[in-house]
């Protein structure tokens, strides 16, 4: 029993083009593709922000180290407590520093008011630490301005890591839509 699909293509079967082509058919229709082509030059992408953006990355390491090293005027730094004090002092500084730059190193069109955003939140936190170095001083080493000076450094290095997940969370996110996109 034939379905009607079939009967159809039966009926149909002297209207479908079965022939062979002409001897050259191919090398004529690869010609006549290399005619239409245009040659189009290779355009120069002009990543001009990638410098811009290491040299920015540069200025604010320098200046988030020299803004965390600097005592504040009449202020006393940790570093002045004690030897172990200045020790953590360094460590925190240099773990600071390295969030900086790795966060500068990420940044994207993408994440750039997030970055923003979180360098202000850390202007904030370093004021407040600049406070407490002049409250370090008046109070004569008080361990509770002690333990606030290292919270504050905590804080801060902190935040950076919650911006560096946030920033590789939105690389995932933006490579899934793209794998998805291709599948």
């Amino acid at each position: 029993m034939k379905t009607n699909l079939e009967n159809w293509f039966e009926e149909q079967r002297d209207c479908f083009d079965i022939a062979q082509p002409d001897d050259g058919h191919e090398l004529r229709f690869l010609n006549k593709l290399k005619e239409n082509q245009t040659e189009e030059k290779p355009v120069k992408k002009l990543d001009w922000w990638k410098p811009l953006a290491s040299a920015a990355a540069i200025l604010l390491v320098v200046f988030a180290g020299y803004a965390t090293i600097k005592p504040a005027k009449g202020g006393a730094e940790l570093a002045a407590v004690s030897p172990e004090m200045a020790k953590t002092q360094d460590f925190f500084t240099k773990a600071i520093e390295e969030e900086l730059y790795n966060i500068n190193e990420a940044r994207t069109p993408e994440t750039q008011k997030l970055v923003e955003d979180a360098l202000v939140q850390l202007e904030i936190l370093e004021k407040d630490y600049k406070q407490l170095t002049e409250d370090l001083a008046t109070s004569g080493e008080d361990k509770r301005v002690i333990y606030a000076m290292i919270s504050n450094f905590q804080a801060r290095i902190d935040l950076l890591n919650t911006v560096l997940e946030e920033i590789e969370s939105i690389k995932k996110i933006k490579n899934d839509v793209y794998e998805d996109q291709l599948l």
